[in-house]
């Protein structure tokens, strides 16, 4: 026992975790490399002007895009950024500064509960809730879906945010004078900006790619969508329906579409690390 606590061991224990955590960084990275490059290397051949600006074709005939699939994608993951992240901020702020008793705690345990929700029953509930009574799939249920998935996200890192703000700038505000609503929403949010920006972009990140809720929702269309109210194309959807199709032509389309999902969850997340960097140098 006294062998395990001399400075030696310690010292050994510690070089030997440390290099045992550095193994495991560079497993992570090396899986990482191999994935994204694989995907490029899969699904630079379809991208093109056609990719980009024109509907799919049917089977047999050459060339088509996905157009519709990328506007689709960008409606409902808009809609839903509009439905969770103002939702979202607030009740973060609220369980930061003003939250007490039961009601913080169940709102902070069930948004751990919803973060590890898996997405196919979010994407039943919201099949449920927006799609049985109005009788038919459509962007709008779409966005309920993904909106319930980034909220919790958005709540959890908006209060980590705004917790990390010293407090005696708030206090300052209102030792002048200036109203609690004012003082927060004036003084203490633009100070936790970059981390709620942060938060945001994950949770956009984090729904991008989702199939499993659209499945219930969006439904997907091989046109352009009617209005909000109707069958939406949408980029996951695309790539699980041309992913398991027998086409060369549909499942080259479907690399594609990967591609530009990868390279959207890249800008996203290094749009959230710069926004992150810059909160740590100014603090």
């Amino acid at each position: 026992m006294d062998f395990l606590k001399s400075p030696g061991f310690r010292k050994f224990w510690n070089a030997f975790m440390i290099i045992i955590a550095a193994l495991c960084a560079i497993v992570c990275g090396v899986v990482l490399a191999v994935v994204v490059t694989f995907v490029i290397s899969k699904g630079y051949k379809a991208l093109n002007l056609d990719f980009f600006t024109k509907l799919p074709l049917p089977v047999g005939m050459t060339g088509g895009g996905v157009a519709n699939a990328i506007v689709g994608s960008l409606e409902i993951v808009l809609m839903a950024s509009v439905i969770s992240v103002p939702v979202g901020v607030l009740a973060g702020i609220y369980l930061a500064l003003f939250g007490r008793g039961h009601l913080a705690a169940n709102v902070r345990f069930f948004s751990d509960v919803l973060t590890g929700m898996p997405s196919i029953a979010i994407g039943v509930f919201a099949y449920s809730l927006v799609v049985i009574p109005t009788g038919h799939f459509s962007a709008h249920s779409a966005a309920v879906a993904l909106a319930v998935i980034m909220l919790p996200i958005v709540v959890r890192t908006t209060e980590e945010a705004v917790r990390l703000v010293p407090g005696v700038i708030r206090e300052g505000a209102l030792a002048l004078g200036i109203p609690a609503w004012k003082a927060t929403l004036l003084v203490t949010v633009p100070v936790a900006r970059a981390g709620i920006v942060t938060g945001a972009l994950l949770a956009v990140a984090r729904v991008a790619g989702e199939s499993a809720p659209l499945l219930f929702t969006a439904f997907g269309s091989q046109y352009w969508s009617k209005g909000l109210s109707s069958p939406t194309a949408a980029l996951p959807l695309v790539i699980f329906q041309y992913a398991i199709s027998p086409y060369p032509d549909w499942q080259q389309l479907a690399w594609g579409c990967a591609l530009v999902l990868v390279a959207l969850v890249f800008a996203l997340n290094l749009t959230a690390r710069l926004a992150f960097s810059g909160r740590v140098s100014a603090n």
